[in-house]
């Protein structure tokens, strides 16, 4: 062998070894340096902890220290275009190299050398990170070399897509902003899934120079920045030059965008259960949350400032809470926005009748054709009056609870038993407030205890699920707060639900509400200090509450006046839509009062035992016409017009008599017509069961 080729073979040799060898002495420096001065991680910065919907969408994020924005992110939630370009601007070989790369390094030291100052810095995305992780102020050869160590520290312990996603995380974006999906959301008020090109650009930009460069306090200086990285994108082909040219001229934008912030306090709540969790998710869905809340504010535009109002709509088929509005404005000190009324104790007035007709029917004492009376009554010393003051007479058990007549209500409960109508109720993991923990009594069908508005929701759930409830749930994955709740123990029966359910889908909807088949019952407590509604469709259960946080009067507010259009607008934006009647129970049947079987066609106070108070029953009043009255029936259509009658109190059967002759009529109701009715003056009487009349003298024209 020649002795040229054995000294080049013996020189390449050494060269081969003296790189393993220095190869072997860095890794073993680094090693010795991962041991002596291990490298600050990613995971070592608090990151904002986030609530996110259904579907992982954004519903309100907490800073962290010092006030900052730094929201989590994964690298396929960011545009793949921005990726790009950033790689094209900050570190083209960065997937090539171990953290340092060696051109950038001799091309920094050589400027360095030739200017005599740092003029590129050479460094690289995980260097930068490094940087990020451990923060100093000098600008020098030290620091560099520091921050490459670190970077070299770091390239052995992460991925390159570990890295990128810390940088992503942590890269600063001007004042508060760090990580891209806080600027993004400040800058364009959206997530970084889909920058434009000129959004991307900026993003780009920023980082080199956050403060100088924020959109929203030197726009002049971030435009340049981000039309520089524009043009270096289309020098290197990263994008086509005709969309750099056309991202160029787009304006900025300088308007600083709110982070989201919906469903506070189910975020505060999830919150304060999971204070560790970096993401907890939730059940809500932001599009019905963000509609709900809206309406909410709308609802009350034009009333007080001291007024509030809460709404909860649940899928009552899987029991998850899918939106929740605990206060039209979470930050309002006049409403007291930040007290979550869906979740506040408050007297549910009427709300709670269904469930006590639902006892009833299950037990078979009424037929919703069955006849009941409405008219003064005592209930030992407890002697209620209906919402207007007035009384219906006898009526069905259906229009009774429609009309959400009180007299009725409670003498069914004085059937069914309060105590036992707490039971069902505790079933579904409802525990109501008695006052002053007295023993129930029969005003709780007035509303005479407390519940929250969750509560309520949670009750309804049972009317379109066949009497049985289903707890609710609205944080993912965790157990119901109502741990003791079940749904194998039902509310009322089968039978006795889908009654219920055929009275509420015939309540008449609210003044201007679109017609559909929505169930729902209205609540007024005592004092017109709440007004509810919950209704009902195929999907969704939905509870809505008025009034006052403080619990003050509010003279004129009403569960159908003022909670029950919200409840039907509400309905019509987010509902199902639809109306699915339940298949009718085998033991349930429709029937007229006279094919229902003798003791069931009519329910009468004086059949309760336990009940006086016939005694006090007042005579007959015919309200209308009013006595001495003139009427003018003929407006240009002739004589002999229907002329309505109507009376108040009384006992039914009732007879009635027009100058003397008996008039075929309704003899149950107190509302009838007088058919024909012939002009001039002319007597009108009726008799109640007991004898007693009441006349009038109309003159007819």
């Amino acid at each position: 062998m020649p002795a040229d080729q054995g000294r080049r073979q013996a020189r390449a040799g050494l060269a081969i070894a003296l790189a393993l060898s220095l190869a072997a002495t860095l890794a073993f420096a680094l090693s010795w340096l991962d041991r002596a001065f291990p490298p600050v991680m990613p995971e070592s910065r608090e990151m904002s902890q986030v609530v996110v919907d259904r579907h992982d969408r954004l519903l309100r994020a907490f800073t962290v220290e010092n006030g900052r924005w730094r929201l989590p992110v994964k690298l396929d939630e960011v545009d793949p275009l921005y990726l790009r370009m950033l790689i094209t601007y900050e570190d083209r070989r960065f997937f090539d190299h171990a953290g340092v790369d060696p051109r950038a390094v001799l091309r920094a030291a050589w400027q360095f050398l030739r200017h005599g100052r740092i003029v590129s810095g050479g460094s690289t995305i995980t260097m930068q990170l490094a940087r990020l992780l451990e923060p100093r102020e000098e600008r020098s050869l030290a620091a560099k070399l520091r921050q490459a160590l670190r970077a070299l520290q770091l390239e052995r312990r992460l991925s390159k897509r570990e890295i990128l996603e810390a940088y992503l995380a942590l890269a600063p974006y001007g004042g508060n902003l760090e990580g891209i999906r806080a600027a993004s959301y400040a800058y364009f008020g959206k997530e970084p899934g889909r920058l434009l090109p000129r959004e991307a650009a900026l993003l780009v930009a920023l980082p080199q120079s956050p403060e100088a460069r924020r959109p929203d306090l030197h726009p002049e200086r971030a435009l340049a920045a981000r039309n520089r990285v524009l043009a270096l994108m289309a020098e290197t082909g990263a994008l086509p030059e005709v969309d750099a040219v056309l991202a160029g001229e787009q304006p900025l934008g300088t308007k600083r965008h709110a982070f989201p912030s919906l469903a506070a306090h189910s975020a505060a709540r999830a919150r304060e259960l999971f204070p560790q969790a970096p993401v907890i998710r939730l059940t809500i869905d932001r599009d019905k949350q963000a509609v709900l809340e809206q309406m909410a504010r709308d609802a009350l535009a034009d009333l007080p400032p001291s007024l509030s109002v809460a709404l909860l709509l649940a899928d009552h088929q899987t029991g998850e809470v899918v939106a929740r509005v605990g206060s039209p404005d979470f930050a309002s000190e006049s409403r007291r926005g930040f007290i979550d009324m869906t979740r506040a104790v408050r007297s549910p007035g009427s709300a709670l009748k269904p469930f006590i007709y639902g006892l009833a029917f299950e037990d078979g004492i009424v037929h919703p054709s069955t006849l009941i009376d409405d008219k003064p009554s005592s209930f030992g010393h407890y002697r209620p009056t209906n919402f207007d003051l007035g009384f219906q007479g006898t009526v069905t058990v259906a229009e009774a609870l429609q009309m959400s007549l009180n007299i009725p209500a409670v003498t069914l409960l004085s059937r069914v038993g309060p105590q036992r109508l707490l039971a069902r109720m505790r079933l579904a993991g409802v525990r109501p407030a008695l006052p002053g923990n007295a023993p129930p009594g029969l005003a709780i069908a007035l509303g005479g205890l407390g519940l929250t508005l969750e509560d309520l929701v949670t009750l309804y759930t049972a009317l379109p699920r066949g009497g049985r409830t289903i707890p609710l749930t609205e944080i993912a994955g965790a157990p119901s707060p109502s741990d003791d709740a079940t749904d194998s123990q039902p509310v009322m029966s089968e039978v006795a639900a889908w009654y219920v359910t055929e009275i509420l889908r015939g309540t008449t909807p609210p003044e201007g509400a679109l017609t559909r088949g929505l169930a729902y019952k209205t609540g007024t407590s005592y004092g017109y200090r709440d007004a509810w509604s919950v209704g009902y469709d195929s999907r969704y259960v939905l509870g809505v509450w008025v009034g006052r946080a403080d619990g003050t009067a509010v003279p004129g507010i009403g569960g159908r006046a003022v909670a029950a259009p919200l409840l039907f607008s509400a309905l019509q934006r987010v509902g199902s839509g639809k109306f699915q009647v339940r298949d009718k129970p085998r033991d349930a049947f429709r029937a007229a009062t006279s094919d229902l079987p003798l003791p069931m066609q009519h329910l009468s106070v004086s059949m309760l035992q336990s009940v006086p108070g016939d005694a006090v029953e007042t005579p007959p009043v015919i309200v209308y016409p009013p006595n001495a009255a003139r009427i003018d029936l003929s407006a240009g259509r002739g004589s002999g017009q229907p002329l309505a009658l109507k009376i108040q109190n009384g006992a039914p059967p009732f007879r009635w008599l027009v100058n003397g002759t008996p008039m075929a009529s309704d003899e149950i109701r107190r509302s009838t017509f007088w058919e024909q009715a012939e002009p001039g003056f002319s007597t009108v009487t009726v008799i109640d069961a007991r004898g007693r009349s009441d006349t009038v003298t109309v003159f007819v024209e």
